[in-house]
């Protein structure tokens, strides 16, 4: 029988997903489920996009260019203007969702066998994307007691080899919900000018920010004109997950022309998906605003219940939509199966994502989910108190 590749084997199980046959069959025995695993927003996406595709005058669902098409790119570039981030259409490459942009970011950059940086917990996907480019992960612990702030820097420079070629963030994080400031991001850079190192942040959360605070982009600093590469998607910031279109943002020309070399490989991101994006960028500020409002509620809501649970502790974010528990449990994917199998309050469970999958570490973070509050607040506090209940019953 032909053999599966080295690779293909190695490629991880995603955390959030491997629960899905288990939730299949507990809605098939009758159970609801709230849906605490996965960051889908219930936002509506923006009208102006989705009435965009409806006005089409397509004759032919044409490739546009591999780059992306350059009115959209345009008006990328004047998007970002208005974020005090000064970058040309040219620095734009358009991708079929951040996803592809990762990936083509690390194929640019990093041969076999190169090592990137990354703080953990991280975006469970970076393990997927690496393993697929046959780049090592070098991580780096965050932790709860820190409410997962940047680690000494003298962390990430000790772990510097000849192999490193790049250091990985995510601003807000996902699973954290922390956002990096100003002074960590200057250490940052500092550090990776120091050793000629890229600086590759994933910034889709950028307009989630809550609290007073600011997002600081990495294309801000001056100073790492070389060696800075943003990662971008429309997923999260109009509810448009189901587009499939993100960018990746370099003034390194070196870096986008060979990045452009991928693109050609797959010929073009998708058409509809980029004239409801370019039509998104004119949604207006107050969407944003209700948006915000609505998200620091869930939070806030969810924080408080969370920390009303005997045992349970819980880093409280400053953007995105996620936050990170821990639980008074020895194996959080065990409990997370259970609750989908053995456990219901008058016929309702939740489903969540074991935290141990968003790190690179093994036997860390056994003990912890993440929770991606993008739920109702009423369905919020029924998925926490489903929680503190089902705590009360696990014995394992």
């Amino acid at each position: 029988m032909p053999k599966i590749s080295s690779k293909g084997l190695a490629m991880p199980e995603s955390p959030i997903r491997k629960l899905v046959p288990y939730a299949e069959k507990a809605i098939k025995k009758g159970k609801t489920i709230y849906h605490l695993n996965i960051g889908q927003p219930d936002i509506k996406t923006p009208q102006v996009a989705l009435e965009a595709v409806k006005r089409h005058s397509l004759e032919i669902l044409a490739y546009s260019r591999s780059e992306g098409s350059e009115a959209y790119r345009m008006k990328l570039a004047n998007y970002y203007k208005g974020k005090a981030i000064s970058v040309s259409p040219d620095d734009i490459l358009v991708t079929t969702g951040g996803s592809e942009a990762l990936l083509f970011a690390f194929g640019s950059i990093m041969d076999a066998d190169d090592e990137i940086i990354i703080p953990e917990p991280f975006y469970a996907n970076y393990n997927g994307f690496s393993t697929a480019s046959g780049v090592k992960i070098v991580p780096v612990i965050s932790k709860i007691e820190t409410n997962f702030a940047l680690p000494p820097i003298e962390e990430f420079e000790k772990l510097i080899t000849p192999k490193t070629k790049a250091i990985l963030i995510c601003n807000p994080g996902n699973p954290t919900g922390y956002l990096y400031s100003k002074e960590e991001l200057e250490k940052l850079a500092a550090l990776v000018i120091k050793h000629d190192l890229f600086l590759l942040a994933d910034e889709v959360y950028r307009e989630f920010v809550y609290d007073g605070h600011v997002h600081h982009s990495i294309m801000q600093e001056e100073a790492l004109h070389e060696h800075a590469i943003m990662i971008d998607s429309v997923s999260k910031r109009y509810s448009m997950c189901g587009a499939r279109v993100g960018c990746l943002v370099s003034r390194n020309k070196k870096v986008i022309q060979t990045a452009l070399k991928f693109a050609q490989a797959r010929l073009s991101p998708p058409t509809f998906a980029q004239i409801a994006s370019e039509a998104a960028l004119d949604t207006p500020q107050s969407y944003f605003d209700e948006v915000i409002e609505e998200y620091v509620d869930r939070r806030n809501t969810l924080i408080q219940e969370l920390e009303s649970i005997k045992g349970v502790k819980v880093a409280k974010p400053k953007g995105a939509f996620y936050c990170v528990a821990e639980l008074p449990v020895k194996n959080a994917d065990h409990f997370a199966q259970w609750l989908l199998e053995h456990f219901d309050l008058n016929g309702e469970t939740v489903m969540v994502a074991p935290a141990a999958g968003f790190y690179s570490s093994p036997n860390v973070g056994l003990n912890q989910i993440r929770i991606a509050y993008v739920l109702n607040k009423k369905s919020l506090k029924k998925a926490v108190n489903i929680l503190k209940e089902a705590l009360k019953t696990y014995k394992y």
